[in-house]
């Protein structure tokens, strides 16, 4: 079943839309604002009360909470973060496609979906909505910001539900394609991934929990991921690294379950910083972006019934190279 998200009593501002912040109706805080400024300890007290003051926190009907306003009197309040200065992303999204219900781009490697963290303008969200003056743009579903490719966006409220149940009922196939170093021992006469024979349908349970930054594998359990593997090609990059290309194709859409079913494979995605291993963090290497492209989306489109077919323009710079 869909969930309708609650509605914002605050328009969408410079394509960044407003927080809303879930308050509790009870313990050792008498007003609204002192929870959040407890809440924001690491913000400035007087600037946090200088907001309420000044009518910029509000309630779901868009009436001004002030900083006496009782706890308990909202569940919900909603306000505009402060836009930090952002390092902007040097790589630009292409849009593909555009029409009344449904925007699909092309995202670059190191650009989020989404706002989140400190990247908040510097996100393909905020970018389009700026772009296209449309504040009702939402993603029907998300890529990691480090995977390039295709992500389609709701253009719409009226016809979201209809492109978001098609995900939800894995009605679009979705192709994606990922370039990992050669393993060790590689037969080309009898190839095989983690002692699978090719092509492989690897399955496993993924669970994502609060507050970790990767997925947790547990092998006791039933598997709720699965992705087809076959193995595309192999060769030397033009950096000189022998490298196996593959194709993906995920039966399920899990958190990272790509990078995990790779990485358990003996197969880590090159460019990966979390999985196998979680590397210490860095600044971002635009030399050598993780090597995951979302290459193909196509499904039955829900509203016209007409077959839909969108491909990448982008390649993975760590492909084997063409032979001379």
């Amino acid at each position: 079943m869909t969930r309708v998200p609650m509605p914002s009593p605050l328009p969408v501002r410079n394509g960044v839309g407003p927080t809303r912040l879930r308050v509790p109706t009870s313990g050792p805080w008498a007003t609204i604002a002192e929870y959040v400024v407890g809440r924001f300890s690491h913000l400035d007290a007087d600037d946090l009360h200088r907001r309420f003051d000044a009518g910029e926190i509000v309630g779901i009907d868009g009436s001004p909470i002030g900083r006496g306003t009782a706890l308990g009197a909202h569940q919900f309040v909603w306000y505009y973060r402060d836009l930090p200065v952002e390092e902007p992303v040097p790589f630009r999204e292409e849009i593909l496609h555009v029409d009344d219900d449904l925007v699909v781009i092309d995202k670059p490697h190191f650009l989020p979906t989404t706002p989140g963290g400190r990247y908040l303008r510097e996100s393909a969200l905020v970018r389009l909505r700026t772009r296209l003056g449309n504040p009702d743009l939402t993603p029907i579903h998300r890529l990691d910001r480090a995977t390039a490719g295709l992500v389609m966006f709701s253009a719409r409220p009226a016809s979201r539900g209809a492109y978001q149940s098609l995900f939800e009922k894995r009605r679009v196939t979705k192709v994606y394609e990922a370039v990992s170093a050669l393993p060790p021992g590689w037969d080309p006469d009898a190839p095989t991934l983690g002692g699978h024979s090719l092509p492989v349908l690897y399955r496993n349970h993924i669970e994502a929990r609060r507050g970790e930054l990767r997925v947790v594998v547990d092998d006791s359990r039933a598997p709720n991921s699965e992705t087809l593997i076959e193995v595309h090609g192999t060769g030397v990059s033009a950096a000189g690294r022998a490298v196996l290309h593959t194709m993906l194709r995920p039966h399920t859409g899990r958190m990272h379950q790509l990078r995990v079913h790779l990485a358990a494979l003996g197969i880590g995605i090159l460019g990966d910083t979390w999985y196998p291993d979680l590397l210490p963090e860095a600044l971002d290497d635009h030399s050598l972006p993780l090597q995951l492209l979302a290459r193909e989306l196509e499904f039955t489109d829900p509203l016209s019934g007409a077959p839909r077919r969108f491909v990448t323009s982008r390649t993975l710079s760590e492909a084997p190279a063409p032979e001379r």
